[in-house]
C-alpha cells in the first residue's frame, strides 16, 4: 500500500471515529505506527487533524441546534469550558462532550485548540508505547 493510500485510510478512519458514527482508529494509527514506524510522526499528525475535525464537525452539529434553555447535565461542561474537550478522545463521553461544547456555544477557537491538544496526545501516547 502506497504511503498517500496509507495515510488517507488512516484520516477517513480518525475522522468518522470522532463523530457519532462507531469506530476507533487507534488500530488503525497502531498498525502503521508498528508496520511503517518510518510514518510514525506524519501519522501522528495526520491522526490528530482528521480526528479533530470529527470532533469539530460534532461541535457543529450541536452549535446547529436551536438555543433553548441549556440543560443542567450541561453544568461541568460550562464549569470547565473549552478545556473540558481536551477529554474528547474518551470513548462515547468525547461525542457528546464535543456536542455540548456546541449545544454551549463555546468559542470554537478555543474549542479546536483542546480538542486536538487532547486527541493529539493520546495518539502519541500510543506511538510512545509503540515504541515509534
Amino acid at each position: 500500500m502506497s504511503e498517500l493510500t496509507t495515510l488517507s485510510t488512516l484520516a477517513v478512519s480518525a475522522f468518522l471515529a470522532a463523530t457519532l458514527l462507531p469506530g476507533g482508529s487507534e488500530a488503525v494509527f497502531a498498525g502503521i505506527v508498528a508496520l511503517q514506524p518510518g510514518l510514525a510522526a506524519t501519522a501522528l499528525l495526520t491522526a490528530t487533524i482528521a480526528n479533530t475535525a470529527g470532533g469539530m464537525s460534532t461541535y457543529l452539529l450541536g452549535r446547529l441546534l436551536p438555543r433553548k434553555e441549556v440543560p443542567p447535565r450541561l453544568a461541568q461542561v460550562r464549569r470547565w469550558g473549552s478545556a473540558s474537550l481536551l477529554l474528547s478522545w474518551v470513548p462515547l463521553i468525547g461525542d457528546a462532550l464535543c456536542a455540548a461544547a456546541g449545544v454551549l456555544r463555546l468559542n470554537w477557537v478555543a474549542c479546536l485548540c483542546w480538542m486536538a491538544l487532547g486527541k493529539g496526545l493520546r495518539y502519541a501516547a500510543i506511538a510512545w508505547l509503540l515504541g515509534g
